[in-house]
Formats: structure tokens, C-alpha cells, sequence
């Protein structure tokens, strides 16, 4: 398949961008695959409402086809059509957050093809607020299902480089924004509004503190953040391994002098084996670090540079055939709880405490 890539800059006309984004809808309409941007991650789109899409995105990424699709609209009005009912929590939700990176479950319409929703009777549903993702949901249909626009299993694209190097010969048609600002880094989070309580699926930039503010009390479901809970997860995409690069990453927690000495010590002894290594560390200890390649995650006072840079970093590892990855531990406590979730998933809860 020969992938159109397109680039859409701010600094074009904005006739010039509607016809881009025209030439995209029109694709979607026809059971096409578009890979757009969107404030999160870069996103692989298809017609939510055609069965047939939805089993093409499945085949592009080679995702698991009981893992959810999100289904991204473009308005408040337009979520009356796939959803059953609007709960009335999820009404005050998307007013303080919709356009934005939430993602809320409810139960589908007969409208929504179970091969969208991996077979499930409830039904994913964000609003995002990127211009070029909104404009081009409408024009597309209003009803776009879209996971992110990686191979299922590697780290989410943040830039549209790794999307045409995942994509590029899946899908019909990418479309490369990288200059828009505002770019979060993380995927949206996700809320179950079917349950009494509210609860957590996946934590993001909007956070449970935040939530809790609009709605009152709220949940977040154990398996989260414990593997090993026994626990079965709530939504299908939550039981499969993402995020995850090509070489061993090792999340180490503990004092920040504690944390640098342990990492230096493997760090040596993956030397003497001629290991490449490399370590995401935080402002404070990037300094103290002697892997071959050291990545400055930031201040931990300001979380979403780190956020923002995640993925980016574990696909640069790739890049740099980095076989030994090590990373600080984040808290378990707002953003930083989605960035410490994305981690977990990409080292596949090894995690070690010092």
C-alpha cells in the first residue's frame, strides 16, 4: 500500500489546510486509514461506524481485536447518537474537560459496531481539543475510532516520524503536524461512567484530583499500577503489554542518592559485557549518571516536561540501539501517577526499590 504522508503547518493558508484535511475526511468516508495529530498522541483513525474500518485498524497495528477502539468526536452533541444514555456525571465531566484528553466509557448505541469496541456493549468516547484533530473528525463524519498510530506494543508516537516509520505502507494516509504546541505526550485518561462510582482506567493529564473536584468521589481500579493484583481489568486494552522499547528498561525507586549509585553499578557491569545502557533521570541526578546516554526528564515540580518527553525518549533509546534502560520512579500521585503507569507498562513491572 503506498501511504500519502502530508504536512500541515500553522503558518499555511487555512484553505490550504482545509483541503488537506478535505482529501483525509474523504478517505475515512471511503474505509480508509488516516494517521492524524491530536494534543495527546498521534492517532490511527478509521470510520468509528463501519465494522470493516475497524478491522483494518486492528490489521495496520497489529493490535489485539478484544482491545477497544476510542471513538473521537468533534462535539458535545454529536456523542447523543453512540451512546445509549448520558449519565448525568459524565455530562458535568465533559463540560469542565471536553475538548480535551479525557476519555469517558459509556454504554453504546446499536449504532456502534461491536468490532469498535472489541466487543463490548459500553462504548469509549473522547473530544479532542488539537485544531487539525477536530477538523478533520468533522469533516471525516464526526465519528473517527482512533487508538495511537504505533505497532501495537511499541511506544506511542509524539511525532510524526514514528508514525510514518510504523505506518508507512499500513495505512493510506498520514498527516504530520508537528508545530502545533500543546503537544501533552500522553495518552488521554480514561473513566468508566458506567459504574456507581466512577473509576479510573487509565490516569492522564487529567487527573483524579481534578475529576473528583467536578464529580465527587471516584475510583481508580487496581490494576493500574499491581500486575500481580489477581484482579481481571475492567476494559480488554488495559491486560496487554505497551510502551515498550526494544531494549530491557528497569524502573528503580528509592532515596535519590540510593537510586544514582544503584544505577551506576549496573551501569558498569552492563559496560564490561559492551551493553549499551541508558537512563531517563530527572534535573537533580541527570549529572550523577554514567550510562552511555542520559535523558533529562526535567523538574519533577513540573511533571508534564517529562510527560511530554516519555515516549519520545523510548523511542530514541531504539534509535540508538540501546539495550539497558533505566529509569527513576515517579509518584503515585496526579501526573506523574500516568507517567509512573506508562513505565510500569513499558518495563513490564520491573521495577526495583533501593
Amino acid at each position: 500500500m503506498e501511504t500519502q504522508i502530508i504536512t500541515i503547518k500553522k503558518s499555511e493558508a487555512y484553505s490550504d489546510i482545509l483541503d488537506k484535511l478535505s482529501k483525509a475526511g474523504e478517505l475515512i468516508k471511503q474505509g480508509g486509514l488516516v494517521a492524524f495529530p491530536t494534543e495527546t498522541v498521534y492517532g490511527l483513525g478509521g470510520d468509528a461506524l463501519n465494522p470493516e474500518a475497524a478491522q483494518k485498524i486492528y490489521a495496520a497495528k497489529g493490535r489485539p481485536s478484544d482491545n477497544p477502539l476510542i471513538v473521537h468526536i468533534s462535539e458535545l452533541a454529536s456523542l447523543d447518537k453512540i451512546v445509549s444514555a448520558v449519565p448525568d456525571k459524565a455530562k458535568k465531566l465533559a463540560q469542565a474537560f471536553w475538548p480535551g484528553p479525557l476519555t469517558m466509557i459509556m454504554n453504546k448505541s446499536a449504532v456502534v459496531p461491536m468490532q469498535t469496541t472489541g466487543g463490548l456493549d459500553t462504548v469509549a468516547v473522547r473530544l479532542p481539543s488539537h485544531p487539525v484533530a477536530a477538523e478533520f473528525i468533522r469533516l471525516a463524519g464526526g465519528y473517527v475510532a482512533a487508538p495511537s498510530a504505533n505497532l501495537s506494543g511499541k511506544p506511542s508516537p509524539t511525532a510524526a516520524k514514528y508514525v510514518i516509520q510504523d505506518m508507512k505502507g499500513r495505512i493510506d494516509m498520514i498527516l504530520a503536524a508537528d508545530d502545533y504546541e500543546g503537544v501533552i505526550g500522553l495518552e488521554s485518561t480514561i473513566v468508566d461512567m458506567t459504574v456507581d462510582i466512577p473509576a479510573i482506567l487509565r490516569p492522564g493529564y487529567v487527573t483524579q484530583a481534578m475529576i473528583s473536584r467536578v464529580i465527587g468521589e471516584t475510583d481508580i481500579d487496581v490494576t493500574i499500577f499491581d500486575a500481580d493484583s489477581g484482579k481481571a481489568p475492567k476494559a480488554p486494552g488495559m491486560k496487554y503489554r505497551h510502551y515498550a522499547p526494544k531494549g530491557e528498561l528497569v524502573i528503580v525507586e528509592g532515596k535519590p542518592d540510593d537510586v544514582a549509585s544503584y544505577i551506576n553499578q549496573q551501569v558498569r557491569l552492563h559496560r564490561v559485557k559492551g551493553e549499551k545502557t541508558g537512563v531517563i533521570g530527572t534535573d537533580t541526578l541527570v549529572t550523577k549518571y554514567d550510562a552511555d546516554i542520559v535523558k533529562n526528564a526535567g523538574s519533577r515540580d513540573e511533571p508534564l516536561i517529562a510527560a511530554s518527553r516519555l515516549y519520545t525518549f523510548l523511542r530514541e533509546f531504539d534509535d540508538e540501539n540501546v539495550e539497558f534502560m533505566y529509569s527513576e520512579a515517579f509518584k503515585n500521585d496526579g501526573l506523574e501517577q500516568a507517567i509512573m503507569n506508562r513505565l510500569l507498562k513499558a518495563a513490564g513491572h520491573k521495577i526495583i526499590k533501593v
